[in-house]
């Protein structure tokens, strides 16, 4: 195994000089102790596994005089898609995040990385994305890093997106020496990440990879003329299609053919709910009001007694303006080194109010719901009005469903945000506000809905519509009507309504029928100022659907609400 040698000095030194030590005043978002190595070595080898697949890992140790420490140092590592070195960084801590962890082996850690099977310079075909082969292989990575001469035998992992959900899948698999779990944006429940709703989800149906874009990675050491990544590459080619696994399974017990699984179940993090609450591993989950997974870890916080959350106003896996890589290194200084940094005394959540003085704050909690969360109560109304009085009358809205809607801002997969057109849809809003509303929890809406077509996507989105006019989307929800049949859930959630979307539950809608559809909004935690307006919007189609439905073009969409039958939006407020 050929090694690397490069200074740590840049690293170490741009960020000390960005933030001074705070050994002493450590704290949330704040913990920059002194570093001990300005030096690292950086290796790659093939490590195999118990059916003879080959995975690639880099290892990268702290060093002295060009020569790894012996250490023994706490180990931590991501199951990541490939194990290519990503650059030295001189970011400045508030910029710094997950995918400049390697840099705390300056402060006395082993930090490696790992191709998932089937992926970068790794060996073996992707059966699927997130199933059991991968627990199995984290397994098996876990306790070999534990094991070695420069290892103390406490080993973390950690991820954001695809490589959080594969951080949480290690921990459902319980390796005796995994002591510490840092995930980001993943799904409890892959089918309500992917299908939220029932509705066909704009992303997660990667990493699909040609030939060409799997020879263009680094190869291993050793490996310089690409031999063995050429073999590699071959054999991820006949890796499962991921958009046609997703396109058989419509329902959450939908049967995958291609990989011979409830795939779902198999993929999701809420199947091994029961044992993972036995486990007592700390796990600290980071969201962002605008990711659209944020509530898939609210969940995981609700199931995981051990467990943590702070959630800031970013999109997928960001952070700007906030020290990440500092808390990451006070949680695993907390539980893999027994420091204390007073990270167990806090609360378990830390959450951001969007919208208040200064553009917003942090708040913290001791659980989720907020204690002292109320419900206030709108109904849709006539005149396309919300109010705090159910109508007296029947209130009758329709609109037509546009399938061409588009968004000018645009975005990719999970970084797409909601976008709203004037003109389309239905929108509401109430009599201007006479106080702030500080709305933080999940909305829930109940609409007595008829349609001139047997199904119908419905989004619905809340929003805060300023003196002038201006909208700004707060959170949004959505629900396929024929899936709209509510069951308990089967693990923990906030107090709203969840639906099972067995095949069996789906319900056509009939022609002149009206139904009642009742789902929650993604959690956010938003100001509305005195003056301004709630608003909601409805739609039959949204620019985020991955599969857009042709026949719901000019569908007739139908609202209605009464005094003895409305139709209404519950908003989550504090004090």
């Amino acid at each position: 195994m050929r090694g690397c040698f490069v200074s740590m000095a840049a690293i170490a030194v741009g960020l000390l000089a960005a933030t001074p030590s705070r050994a002493q005043d450590s704290g949330f978002g704040h913990y920059l102790p002194a570093a001990t190595f300005t030096e690292h070595v950086s290796s790659t080898q093939y490590l195999p596994m118990r059916d003879g697949v080959r995975l690639a890992i880099r290892i990268t140790r702290p060093a002295r005089d060009g020569q790894a420490a012996t250490g023994p140092f706490p180990v931590i590592w991501q199951h990541a898609l490939s194990v290519s070195e990503s650059p030295d960084s001189t970011l400045t801590p508030s910029e710094a995040g997950l995918g400049h962890l390697p840099g705390l082996v300056a402060y006395g850690y082993v930090v490696a990385q790992v191709a998932r099977r089937g992926n970068g310079q790794s060996f073996g075909i992707r059966r699927g994305y997130n199933d059991e082969t991968e627990t199995d292989d984290a397994y098996e990575v876990t306790e070999w890093l534990a094991r070695q001469p420069w290892s103390t035998g406490s080993v973390g992992i950690y991820g954001c997106s695809n490589t959080g959900d594969a951080a949480m899948h290690a921990l459902s698999g319980r390796p005796p020496h995994l002591k510490a779990v840092f995930a980001g944006c993943f799904s409890w429940s892959k089918y309500d990440a992917m299908r939220r709703g029932g509705i066909f989800a704009q992303w997660g149906t990667g990493p699909q990879r040609t030939l060409a874009e799997d020879m263009a990675v680094e190869p291993v050491d050793g490996d310089a003329d690409k031999k063995l990544l050429a073999l590699a590459a071959a054999e991820h080619q006949q890796s499962t299609n991921l958009l046609e696994m997703w396109r058989q399974m419509p329902y959450r017990d939908s049967w995958s053919p291609l990989v011979g699984t409830r795939f779902w179940s198999e993929s999701s993090i809420s199947s091994y709910a029961e044992p993972l609450r036995q486990l007592h591993v700390p796990v600290y989950i980071m969201g962002g009001w605008h990711d659209e997974l944020r509530d898939q870890g609210i969940i995981a916080l609700l199931n995981l007694p051990e467990s943590r959350i702070l959630i800031g106003p970013w999109q997928h896996c960001m952070n700007p303006g906030f020290e990440l890589l500092q808390e990451i290194h006070r949680f695993f200084d907390t539980y893999l080194k027994a420091l204390p940094t007073g990270l167990a005394a806090e609360p378990r959540v830390h959450y951001y109010t969007m919208n208040e003085a200064d553009g917003g704050s942090w708040h913290s909690a001791a659980t989720w719901p907020v204690p002292g969360e109320r419900a206030e109560r709108w109904y849709l109304s006539s005149g396309q009005q919300l109010q705090s009085r159910a109508p007296s009358l029947e209130a009758v809205s329709a609109f037509n469903v546009r399938t061409d809607v588009d968004c000018p801002q645009g975005g990719v997969g999970p970084y797409m945000q909601p976008c709203l057109h004037p003109g389309q849809g239905l929108s509401l809003t109430s009599a201007p506000l006479e106080h702030d509303r500080v709305i933080t929890g999940n909305p829930v809406i109940s609409l007595r809905l008829r349609a001139d077509h047997p199904d119908a996507n419905v989004f619905a989105y809340l929003t805060d519509v300023g003196p002038d006019g201006h909208v700004t989307v707060i959170t949004e929800g959505r629900l396929r009507a024929s899936l709209r049949a509510e069951a308990p859930a089967p693990f923990a959630v906030p107090a709203t309504p969840w639906h099972r979307s067995f095949a069996q539950d789906a319900k056509p809608l009939r022609t002149g029928e009206a139904a009642t559809l009742h789902f929650e909004f993604l959690p956010t935690s938003y100001r509305i100022a005195a003056g301004h307006r709630v608003g909601l919007t409805l739609m039959g189609a949204d620019y985020r659907e991955r599969l857009r439905d042709p026949g719901a073009e000019g569908t007739r969409m139908t609202v209605l609400s009464s005094a003895a039958d409305a139709s209404w939006l519950d908003l989550p407020l504090l004090p």
